[in-house]
């Protein structure tokens, strides 16, 4: 697969089709593969070419060699409204997206990002409206404090103990989607077992996942920043999701005028394919919205 090197960081990304310019951003510590093959591809159809790529310290792109921290004393700290130390920030990945988008030659592009994906978009369009066309944020905040909330069990999931072996990294994938999905939509085991085996295979990197929470942490609320947003925009948000609570969803479109909030009924913190042409609608209507 290519790279870009951008500002001392190497971008792992894959291009799919041809069309309107879309770019993709995957979570926290989750690698590009994340967004699914078969996703990617109802994209294509739509007319879009598609972007995914790895965000620093996750898969094939650049890790940081600075030493992580405790995730617990991380979120607590910022739960506290205490400063939280992190080797960089949300904003320097929405950075490192544009600094890609420029290696291939987008002037605009239509972004969509999930959970950490969605704060980097919104990052982008803060502070790089001019290149972002349209917005599409899924399962994602403002990063306020209060939004830091979730409910045990996914809090729970998200912190097991790093995996160390292969099948550790399954199982542990297996549980956190079991824990954080939805109530309606049907869990696709199969695919979990086999991208987190995948994903083991591409780049065993659990530091990565902690430096990207401390990113988060790091970078505060957007809530403010929010209320400048002119690009059209549309917030998707799982009813059930138990991670980044449904209101977390709510207030980000609130901050941001115009937005559209999209509530899925059932859906938890992931994007089973029941949810894939509520998405994919999304996107499109978006796209020719701005293209008037």
């Amino acid at each position: 697969m290519p790279h870009a090197a951008i500002r001392g960081i190497d971008l792992e990304y894959e291009t799919f089709g041809e069309g309107a310019p879309l770019l993709l951003i995957m979570g926290l510590g989750a690698q590009m593969i994340l967004w699914p093959d078969d996703f990617v591809a109802s994209l294509v159809r739509r007319g879009f070419r598609v972007v995914r790529f790895d965000n620093r310290d996750t898969g094939l792109s650049s890790k940081i060699s600075a030493r992580p921290g405790d995730p617990r004393k991380l979120i607590a700290r910022r739960v506290l409204g205490l400063s939280v130390p992190a080797p960089y920030t949300l904003r320097d990945m929405a950075d490192d997206a544009i600094g890609l988008l420029d290696h291939l030659g987008i002037e605009r592009a239509h972004v969509v990002g999930a959970s950490m994906g969605g704060m980097i978009a919104q990052t982008m369009a803060i502070h790089h409206p001019e290149r972002v066309q349209s917005l599409v944020s899924i399962m994602s905040s403002t990063g306020s404090r209060r939004h830091l909330l979730s409910k045990p069990r996914a809090l729970r999931a998200l912190l097991r103990e790093r995996p160390r072996r292969r099948q550790e990294a399954v199982e542990n994938a297996v549980a956190f989607f079991r824990a954080c999905g939805g109530t309606t939509h049907a869990f696709d085991e199969e695919w979990v077992r086999d991208t987190a085996g995948r994903a083991f295979d591409r780049s065993f990197n659990p530091a990565g996942f902690v430096r990207q929470l401390a990113a988060i942490l790091a970078s505060g609320s957007r809530r403010e920043a929010l209320r400048a947003v002119r690009v059209p925009t549309t917030v998707i948000h799982g009813t059930d999701d138990p991670l980044i609570l449904p209101h977390g969803g709510a207030a980000t479109a609130a901050a941001i005028r115009g937005a559209s909030f999209v509530p899925v009924r059932g859906m938890g913190h992931d994007m089973p394919s029941s949810t894939w042409p509520l998405i994919g609608g999304e996107v499109e209507r978006l796209r020719d919205r701005s293209a008037r």
